[in-house]
C-alpha cells in the first residue's frame, strides 16, 4: 500500500464488522496485508525449507479464519496481529499433523526450526514438539506461553508484547527468561 493509514483508522475499522457493506473488510485487509505477510514469513522462517505453504497462502488462510471471527472484540492493530500470529501457528501445526497423518507408514522427518537458538533449544525440534511443549507451558503459566508465542512465532519485540498483553516490560522480560528455561528443559529431556 502506497499511503500509510493512520493507526486510529485501523483501530476503528477493527471495531466494525469486517464483512460490512462499506468495504471495511477490504480496506482492513489491504492495510494490514504487508504486516500479515511479514508475520507469515516470520513463521515460515522457523519451518523446513521444503514447506508446502507459502507466506501468501499462510497469510490468506489466517485472514479468512480471522474474518470469520464474529465474537472477537479487536482492541487495536497489535491485538489483531497477535491473534493473527497465533492463528498462523495453529495453521502450521495443523498442516504438519495432517502431513504426518497422511504418511503414517513412512518414517517421519522432523522440521528444522532455525530460530530455536532464541530459546536455546536443539535445532532438530519440530513444530509439533514445540507446540506440545507450549501447550504444557500454558497449563503451568499461560502468560509466559503467550510471551513465547508472540516473541518467537509472532516476531514481536518485548515492548510490543507488553502492549498486547497489557503488562510491564519487566514482566515480559521475566516471563521470557522463565519460558526459555522451561521449554529448554522440556524439549531437551530424553
Amino acid at each position: 500500500m502506497s499511503d500509510a493509514v493512520p493507526l486510529s483508522d485501523v483501530t476503528v475499522w477493527l471495531s466494525q464488522q469486517p464483512a460490512d457493506a462499506d468495504g471495511v473488510g477490504d480496506r482492513l485487509f489491504a492495510t494490514l496485508y504487508d504486516e500479515l505477510r511479514r508475520l507469515a514469513r516470520s513463521h515460515l522462517r522457523h519451518e523446513d525449507a521444503g514447506h508446502t505453504l507459502s507466506a501468501t497462502a499462510l497469510s490468506h488462510e489466517a485472514w479468512f479464519r480471522l474474518a470469520a471471527q464474529t465474537r472477537t472484540q479487536w482492541r487495536n492493530r497489535g491485538h489483531f496481529l497477535a491473534v493473527a500470529s497465533m492463528m498462523m501457528r495453529r495453521i502450521l501445526v495443523n498442516h504438519e499433523l495432517a502431513r504426518r497423518a497422511s504418511k503414517r507408514a513412512a518414517e517421519l522427518q522432523p522440521l528444522t526450526l532455525s530460530g530455536l537458538e532464541q530459546l536455546a533449544l536443539p535445532a532438530d525440534r519440530d513444530v509439533v514438539a514445540v507446540h506440545e511443549a507450549l501447550l504444557a507451558l500454558e497449563a503451568v503459566d499461560a502468560r509466559a506461553a503467550k510471551v513465547v508465542e508472540l516473541r518467537f512465532f509472532g516476531g514481536l519485540e518485548n515492548d510490543e508484547v507488553a502492549e498486547v498483553l497489557a503488562v510491564s516490560l519487566a514482566t515480559v522480560k521475566r516471563d521470557w527468561a522463565l519460558a526459555r528455561a522451561w521449554l529448554h528443559r522440556e524439549l531437551t529431556a530424553p
